[in-house]
């Protein structure tokens, strides 16, 4: 906290009565870092909209501003209050954001009304935050992106609400080998 005051050009007391601890000023700090200042993709298909959002989200993740995520999140494992302040404001992964984009899909019947759920239409972000935590720091290459989206989570949406005998009458998928490459959006 002193380093912070100082920074800020100030003393403890005034940090203290803004944030009663380290772990608000470290939540609050959290929070301002993930302001979204974009506008959502709007590309007219939610393979390119979720392309987007998770190329905007690799780009920041490798930023400066994502360093100091990391770091944040290094910390918690030895500040128990940190962590479930965190954990309460992380946990949602952006659902609103990930919510508004899948139901641009169903009102274009890209994927059933099914899709709106919270934890699906978040996967291929956690997908993406699954990459981090294998692969490290450095920047998920944008064909694992892609394959995220193509893969999982197109299927995963498009799938959502058919039922056992829907799925044995369609037709089998062909293999990725034998699909043509998707344009990039």
């Amino acid at each position: 906290m002193d380093r912070v005051a100082k920074r800020a050009g100030t003393n403890k007391n005034a940090i203290y009565r803004r944030w009663p601890s380290r772990a608000a000023l470290a939540v609050a700090a959290y929070r301002e870092l993930n302001v979204a200042d974009q506008p959502l993709p709007d590309t007219g298909t939610l393979r390119g909209d979720a392309l987007e959002l998770l190329r905007r989200a690799n780009r920041s993740w490798t930023s400066p501003a994502g360093q100091l995520r990391r770091s944040l999140f290094a910390g918690v494992a030895h500040d128990p209050e940190l962590l479930g302040l965190i954990q309460e404001r992380a946990n949602d992964a952006g659902s609103a954001m990930w919510l508004t984009v899948v139901a641009r899909a169903v009102a274009r019947r890209e994927v059933p009304a099914e899709s709106l759920h919270a934890r699906a239409a978040t996967v291929a972000i956690v997908l993406l935050r699954n990459e981090y935590v294998t692969r490290g720091p450095g920047t998920v290459p944008d064909d694992v992106l892609v394959e995220i989206v193509d893969d999982v989570y197109l299927p995963l949406l498009r799938g959502r609400g058919v039922t056992a005998r829907d799925a044995a009458a369609a037709p089998a998928p062909r293999p990725r080998s034998a699909r043509r490459p998707k344009k990039e959006s």
